[in-house]
């Protein structure tokens, strides 16, 4: 029998704002949202740009004046508006109309010699051949050159990539905790992770002393590693700048760190921890992971995600010289005039011409179903299987190829041996990778018609969150889950609003890519989350709804455990609610625990078959079976 591993808590940043609470999927339905939960949204918003604060319970602006949620919108809802999602990259990564380069010069002598003063401790080492150097007073030198000299100036140059899907204007992670010298990828995993931790309703002390050490697991990574002044970045260019390396530099920037730092930081875990790279597919490798560790019996709780932060000058100039992201003269081909929309730059399955670069933190909690019941956890929904397959023989690494159709039509396979044939039909949908490249357009939904034609599906409702957030690389399947969630939680799946129609030569005959939000009306009880990476990293998800998770277990544990699980479920939803509330007023209570619960490994004990360690409720069984039994 299988464990079913079943999310019980989920949360993140990206540029819709913050993930628990289906706050960022608001975000990207706003204008399909009840007045009220539209305007609660725009006001959590304005208190993360610092338009909007909370006093004693009251929402007042910076002036201390009262403010209602009607009031709030009136005033700030158009900045919010224009502060949140893809947009012009702001001024805190860097200028796009002046980025800093080097440009590389030979300085001619005409006749004679040129002199010219530094001070001594400027010299290069060794000093040039060429170079006649003279001591003078201060400590400072005369040079005299009598040949050519090669030299490094100072230029800047116009970013042709203007747009990117960034954290809601205005909001600093690092303003959450003692971020000090921290990556900002780093800083994205620590107040994801914890706002993941947070949403669960249900304390981790309480949550790590039902299991046992070892059965706890962290699954997380990134793609680009930290690539900024604080991490690899810093670390590779300092000395062609003249610095020096940090002793944080080279640690910080592995890719390892989004998980390193969930157990360093807020678990306090000493159970399994993995970091999988899987190019833009990195979530679902992670999530994989953790599901065959849950169902196995392995693992009984585990936090997965991603944290990326690849809004630099570097990176971005690597994809665009690659040919994968949309400039803003691509876009004013398409759009036949001079006024873009930055808003606007990622259009999945319409007139495209490249992807936008995002940051992003996304973490979810899964436990085991046996687990989630004990506890009284919220179940958010389940995830029953995730696929992954290579493409064979390429020429291109980073062309699309065949893996992905088998990862798909197996996820949807999976799900039909679970719900049957009419849930897949009737109440199914895709998150597509979306990527807004001209080919994906294309290549991804043949896929999607050609398994719909199979699997006898009409109409099949399709996603493309890219659209509101950019590709945020590790997380953007994470960015498709916290979607799904929020389609089972409201019913409404998010149209592709950048748009004006879906391209000519897009598959899509069998479906239904809407430009507005729309609200099936079956439901959607079944997501399925595509994912295709550079170098073949094709990856798919079947996620089940919590109603289909629900009647699951209605089946497996009796109405009359059932019953009781539901009772004890509502204080878990009070208390997350109790967080939400409080996040949305700017307390997020981030978890970081520096130097804190530090374990004596002198206490360490070795007895009766098992590790004790001080601190945890249970010990660390070394009773193990043999599983090799008919071998040996």
């Amino acid at each position: 029998m299988s464990r079913l591993p079943v999310i019980v808590g989920f949360g993140g940043f990206n540029a819709a704002g913050r993930s628990s609470g289906h706050q960022g999927f608001r975000r990207m339905v706003l204008e399909s949202l009840p007045e009220y939960e539209r305007q609660e949204t725009l006001a959590g918003l304005g208190v993360m740009m610092g338009l909007v604060r909370c006093q004693e319970g009251q929402w007042c602006d910076d002036q201390g004046q009262a403010l209602t949620l009607a009031q709030i919108e009136a005033q700030f809802g158009d900045t919010i508006r224009a502060g949140s999602l893809i947009r012009r990259i702001d001024g805190r990564f860097f200028d796009v109309d002046s980025v800093h380069w080097q440009k590389s010069a030979k300085l001619n002598i005409e006749e004679g010699t040129q002199s010219f003063i530094l001070k001594a401790r400027d010299l290069p080492e060794p000093v040039p051949e060429n170079w006649t150097v003279t001591e003078l007073e201060e400590r400072q030198v005369r040079v005299d050159i009598s040949q050519s000299l090669e030299v490094k100036l100072d230029s800047y140059r116009d970013m042709p990539v203007k747009s990117a899907g960034q954290l809601p204007q205005g909001f600093n992670p690092e303003d959450l905790y003692n971020a000090r010298f921290h990556p900002r990828a780093l800083q994205l995993a620590v107040i994801g992770a914890s706002d993941a931790v947070r949403s669960m309703g249900i304390e981790w002390a309480q949550v790590a002393a039902s299991v046992l050490p070892d059965e706890v697991g962290v699954y997380a990574s990134n793609v680009m590693s930290q690539m900024d002044e604080n991490g690899f970045g810093g670390l590779l260019k300092s000395r062609l700048l003249g610095g020096r390396v940090t002793t944080k530099q080279c640690p910080l920037g592995l890719n390892s760190m989004p998980a390193d730092f969930v157990n360093a930081y807020i678990l306090g875990s000493v159970g399994h921890t993995g970091a999988i790279a899987g190019a833009c597919a990195s979530f679902l490798y992670n999530l994989r992971a953790a599901v065959e560790d849950i169902s196995s019996g392995r693992c009984r709780v585990a936090v997965v995600g991603n944290a990326e932060a690849p809004i630099t000058s570097e990176i971005i100039d690597g994809y665009a010289t690659m040919g994968a992201l949309a400039t803003e003269e691509k876009l004013k081909k398409i759009d036949g005039s001079d006024d873009t929309d930055p808003a606007r730059s990622s259009r999945p399955f319409g007139e495209n011409c490249g992807f936008t670069i995002a940051e992003s933190s996304q973490y979810i909690v899964l436990m085991d179903d046996e687990l989630a019941l004990e506890l009284g956890a919220d179940i958010h929904g389940a995830v029953n299987d995730v696929f992954i397959n290579a493409d064979g023989y390429k020429k291109s690494i980073s062309a699309p190829g065949p893996g992905n159709h088998i990862t798909f039509a197996k996820a949807v396979a999976s799900a039909r041996a679970i719900v049957g044939d009419e849930v897949v039909r009737q109440r199914s949908m895709v998150h597509a990778h979306g990527s807004s490249t001209p080919q994906n357009r294309v290549t991804e939904s043949q896929i999607f018609d050609q398994v719909a034609e199979y699997f006898g599906i009409t109409d099949w409702p399709v996603a493309a969150i890219k659209a509101f957030v950019g590709h945020s690389l590790s997380p953007a399947s994470g960015d498709q889950l916290i979607a799904s969630l929020g389609t089972f939680k409201y019913g409404i799946v998010p149209g592709v609003k950048t748009i004006d129609r879906v391209a000519d030569d897009v598959f899509a005959d069998r479906l239904n890519i809407q430009v507005a939000d729309f609200t099936p009306q079956e439901g959607i009880d079944v997501a399925f989350l595509n994912s295709k990476g550079f170098g073949g990293n094709n990856a798919t998800a079947s996620v089940l709804s919590p109603k289909v998770v629900d009647q699951m277990l209605e089946k497996r544990y009796g109405a009359d455990r059932f019953a009781r699980y539901q009772a004890l479920r509502e204080q878990t939803r009070t208390q997350a609610e109790q967080y939400d509330q409080a996040a949305l007023r700017g307390d997020f209570g981030t978890i970081y625990q520096f130097g804190e619960g530090l374990i004596d490994e002198s206490k360490i004990e070795f007895v009766d078959g098992e590790i004790r360690l001080p601190g945890f409720a249970k010990a660390v069984n070394l009773d193990l079976p043999n599983r090799f039994d008919d071998m040996v």
